[in-house]
């Protein structure tokens, strides 16, 4: 990952993490993500915890994996993993302070033991050939510049037999029409994403690593309220956002963030891109 783009998506993380606490995630959820809701899961804040049941029965997670949480965020997948299974967890991202997040959580919650935190690029890493078992990408691999080398480096780290999981954002297809790739970047830019890959370039990027049993579900369905929800409160205060952009109390990286919170959902709306559940084993 070149430097500016690394730069830029780190300053993304440090400059809106008081809107992350403040307007998605409590004390006890770490959760930079969406929620999963089902027939049984109807708050919020069980829908955060509820992707990670479904992303970790997706890819069959049990005690004893050794597992990779690429692009952790702040941990709360990496802590949520050490305290349903009896497994090791290492948490890598790009940010300092999530480490420093992440590591203070996990001594709280008495898992130092067995979850880590370092910075690290989850398409360069420092890890030896086949140490994990799993790889989890919770709306992490969005931000890989070139989707081809977050597998690379995948395959190369996982085991012979290692499954990868990522829940994620995909276009619909490549090109859109003009008016559709212009607002589906007005949402990516402000949140430091370059791009997003089709199906079919996933599937070609991962089977040329190596890959096999590619399955993408499209869950849109059950992230669409979690969607919504961040649609409706950006929307709602938009006009005080601006207001406070105007007096000098957010920046550019704030206020971008509160405009593609609108724009994410506009985007989805007009069918330019989906959630979707990807899965995929190294033989």
């Amino acid at each position: 990952m070149d430097l500016e783009y690394k730069n830029s998506i780190v300053s993304y993380y440090d400059n809106t993490r008081i809107d992350y606490r403040v307007l998605w995630y409590g004390n006890k959820n770490g959760a930079v993500h969406f929620g999963y809701y089902d027939d049984e899961v109807k708050s919020h804040a069980k829908a955060l915890l509820n992707l990670n049941r479904v992303m970790a029965r997706t890819a069959d997670v049990s005690d004893g994996d050794i597992i990779l949480d690429a692009g952790c965020g702040r941990g709360g997948s990496s802590l949520w993993l050490a305290q349903n299974f009896d497994v090791r967890v290492s948490g890598i991202t790009l940010v300092p302070h999530q480490v420093e997040k992440g590591e203070n959580a996990a001594r709280k919650c008495q898992l130092d033991s067995r979850v880590s935190f370092s910075e690290q690029d989850y398409s360069n890493t420092n890890f030896e050939n086949e140490s994990f078992s799993v790889i989890w990408a919770c709306e992490s691999m969005c931000h890989a510049g070139e989707k081809l080398n977050f597998y690379q480096e995948a395959y190369r780290l996982l085991k012979p037999g290692g499954r990868l999981i990522c829940a994620d954002y995909f276009r619909t297809q490549r090109p859109l029409e003009a008016e559709g790739e212009k607002l589906l970047h007005a949402w990516l830019e402000g949140w430091s994403i370059k791009d997003l890959d089709t199906f079919s370039e996933h599937k070609v990027n991962a089977e040329r690593c190596g890959f096999v049993d590619f399955e993408l579900q499209d869950i849109t369905q059950f992230t669409r309220p979690s969607l919504k929800h961040l649609h409706s409160m950006a929307s709602k205060l938009w006009r005080f956002g601006i207001f406070l952009r105007g007096i000098g109390l957010r920046n550019k990286i704030n206020h971008g963030n509160h405009f593609s919170s609108i724009k994410q959902f506009e985007a989805l709306e007009k069918e330019l891109w989906y959630y979707g559940l990807l899965s995929l084993k190294k033989v």
